[in-house]
């Protein structure tokens, strides 16, 4: 899933920066509603303090690196003077003193942030903030390829909405040479856009052997699911065929019992 995947490359950059700096902590956490942000990932960390923490933008040195969209850091979080104090109970019961914050930004947008830590208060060097900035960039390619997929998925489902509304209005139409017009197009939307069925055995059907299997499956005859699909019988008997010879049926009965167990009927 993309939101484990989101986690997992967050986690994994958190380990990568402590290794590449000595940082003594390395946290972080990911923008779910716009405005807050929950530290879910922990590195280094001795007490449960910080875990599952809420930013809100504008408080503490996570806050403020959300606002202004740049990587800010503290040498002492207690005495620092131009960030809140909301989070200084858990940040001291964390013994943190030096703190790097950095966003992490796709499209201009910012969707979370990396922290690096030590326990002493010492100033953060150019090799740390270096580090810390590339494993931000490291999640945000993650982040931003993410987002593709979720983009491409969504414009999927559109098609495939629209695919099966033409598949229901084609039978409807009256007119032959109009009707084989839409069944065309279908034809052209299922290569387009892989909209044939693929059940959870591996075993594709298409769209129209899928009809035919359903309307078979209510005990219809052949000649019967050729007036309920606008086909002729002929080509009733073809995806039957098909269908039979790709889930390794006999009979038509084999064969709806087998796209059922495949999970290509309902």
């Amino acid at each position: 899933m993309p939101e484990a995947a989101e986690s997992a490359e967050l986690r994994d950059a958190l380990l990568r920066l402590r290794r590449a700096t000595g940082l003594q902590v390395a946290f972080g956490g990911l923008l779910h509603d716009g405005s807050a942000m929950r530290i879910a990932e922990l590195h280094g960390a001795v007490t449960p303090a910080l875990r599952g923490l809420v930013i809100s933008t504008g408080s503490g040195l996570g806050g403020k690196c959300l606002a202004l969209s740049r990587p800010c850091a503290v040498t002492d979080y207690a005495s620092a003077r131009h960030i809140t104090h909301e989070y200084d109970g858990p940040v001291s019961a964390e013994g943190l003193r030096s703190v790097i914050a950095v966003p992490l930004v796709v499209r201009r947008k910012v969707r979370g942030v990396l922290y690096g830590a030590l326990r002493d208060a010492l100033p953060i060097g150019e090799r740390v903030f270096d580090a810390a900035v590339a494993a931000a960039r490291d999640v945000e390619q993650v982040l931003a390829v993410q987002d593709e997929v979720r983009r491409l998925m969504a414009e999927r489902e559109e098609m495939r909405q629209a695919y099966g509304e033409l598949r229901e209005l084609a039978p409807k139409v009256t007119d032959p040479e109009l009707r084989e017009r839409l069944w065309a197009v279908c034809g052209r939307l299922e290569n387009a856009s892989g909209a044939g069925d693929r059940s959870s055995s591996g075993v594709t059907l298409t769209p129209r052997e899928t009809d035919v299997l359903a309307a078979v499956a209510s005990g219809a005859t052949n000649a019967v699911v050729a007036e309920r699909l606008g086909l002729r019988p002929e080509t009733v008997k073809g995806y039957l065929r098909s269908a039979m010879r790709k889930l390794g049926a006999h009979t038509r009965l084999e064969a709806v019992v087998a796209a059922r167990r495949a999970g290509a009927l309902p």
